[in-house]
């Protein structure tokens, strides 16, 4: 097995040296001199080249300085933009081993709320792109890799966090003994990923490298630039920022840290099972919850994805309920028919729901519709939906509802470490082969 994994990589190699050679024949006398390209990365079975790198990072560059952001060596960027290549490649050929994909029409109606995000048609859209350097093909791709691995994500990792009443009830007591201020919270972060299993020399090279970028962020040095040189986080080139929250909404490991800092001072280096950190308080305000919250009485039709049905079956089932609820079928009645979850029953009902009480994107669709309103056909980790509000109502935060918003703080506090884990077990479950240095 080894050994045919080995060819098919020599195969990739010897394929991608002789399409530049059958693209730049020897008998040929091109006016100026061209870089060959070249295999930066074997990425499982696949191989990232130079000219992929140095038009991702020619992209990064043109961001970075639109906003100012002062930028590291060269040879520093294009590391930090191959690993991300890495990353990206390793999570859509898992994405792909498992079935998952975009298909066309999803795609094009993401692209189409992106257009309209920006008060443009697709046409004026696609123009606007061409006109910015965007090559159009290239553009669609990415946003169809981009909603792979957000998928991806929801699969792996946000669908399986689970949150425990003792946790809860912990995370309540703590909160009555704090007071709960009502401040937030701008940070910035640089993460050093150590590998699943990292040698004892391997942790001591990361942490001699993170204090080597605590100590420069101590002397005062640019932490975005810092970010770019040093951070593996997926937001390095966005200089870190994990923009404002409540301390009860970071990592438990950052939420500590920031609790001890000042607008402008840096962390200690830090130690978590996802390797080294360092931490910048950008700034803090203050500000009050919430006394109530606005909720929505809603009802959905649920079709899940599984083995036997695509996304593409599932999102064309409920297209055509959908149109039959248009034109004047009852919901419920569709929903007993159709809807695959214990609300079916009950014609879709799913009672009063408060914020955090359903998935982000459930909760997104219902929140931008009417009452009465019917929704597109919306997707989220358990399938596809239709949704349709009934009612909206204000309420005072009661004990329950203390106990559904604590339980979402939670989730999210405990998401963004749970993913940083997962990316560390997947870079280091597939092969990677790094030639960059190679000439």
């Amino acid at each position: 097995m080894n050994t045919m994994i080995t060819f098919i990589r020599h195969l990739l190699v010897l394929i991608c040296c002789l399409g530049s050679l059958l693209a730049h024949p020897v008998l040929a006398a091109p006016a100026d001199p061209v870089e060959a390209d070249r295999i930066v990365a074997v990425v499982g079975d696949e191989v990232i080249t130079y000219v992929e790198l140095r038009t991702r990072l020619a992209a990064a560059l043109k961001q970075l300085q639109k906003q100012g952001t002062p930028l590291p060596p060269q040879d520093v960027l294009e590391r930090q933009m191959l690993e991300r290549l890495i990353m990206e490649r390793a999570q859509l050929q898992y994405a792909r081993d498992g079935g998952m994909r975009v298909d066309d029409n999803q795609l094009e109606q993401a692209i189409g709320r992106i257009a309209a995000g920006n008060k443009m048609n697709l046409q004026q859209f696609r123009a606007a792109l061409e006109k910015d350097g965007v090559e159009y093909a290239r553009f669609r791709e990415d946003i169809r890799n981009e909603m792979v691995t957000v998928r991806l994500r929801e699969r792996e990792v946000d669908s399986k966090m689970v949150i425990s009443e003792g946790e809860i009830d912990n995370y309540l007591a703590n909160q009555t003994a704090a007071g709960g201020s009502g401040e937030e919270y701008q940070l910035a972060h640089i993460l050093l990923r150590a590998p699943e299993s990292a040698s004892p020399e391997q942790l001591q090279k990361l942490r001699l490298r993170g204090e080597q970028a605590l100590k420069r962020a101590q002397a005062g040095e640019n932490f975005a630039e810092l970010t770019a040189a040093f951070s593996d986080a997926p937001d390095a080139l966005q200089g870190g920022d994990l923009g404002w929250r409540a301390l009860d909404r970071l990592p438990t490991l950052y939420a500590e840290a920031a609790g001890k800092l000042q607008p402008g001072q840096v962390s200690p280096l830090l130690r978590s099972s996802a390797g080294f950190h360092v931490v910048k308080l950008i700034n803090k305000r203050g500000g009050s919850g919430p006394a109530s919250v606005m909720q929505t009485r809603a009802r959905h039709i649920l079709v899940r994805i599984n083995e036997v049905v695509s996304e593409g079956e599932a999102q064309r089932k409920l297209e055509v309920v959908r149109e039959k609820i248009v034109n004047g079928v009852d919901f419920a009645e569709q929903a007993r028919l159709y809807s695959q979850d214990g609300s079916a029953a009950k014609g879709g009902d799913l009672g009063w729901l408060s914020p955090g009480d359903t998935v982000p994107e459930f909760e997104r669709a219902m929140d931008a519709l009417k009452v009465g309103e019917l929704s597109q056909v919306i997707q989220s980790p358990f399938g596809m939906h239709l949704i349709q509000v009934q009612e909206r109502r204000e309420r005072d935060v009661s004990a329950e509802r203390q106990r559904v918003a604590a339980r979402q703080v939670l989730r999210e506090r405990k998401l963004d470490e749970a993913y940083q884990d997962w990316l560390r077990q997947l870079r280091d479950r597939v092969y990677v082969e790094n030639r960059l240095d190679e000439k």
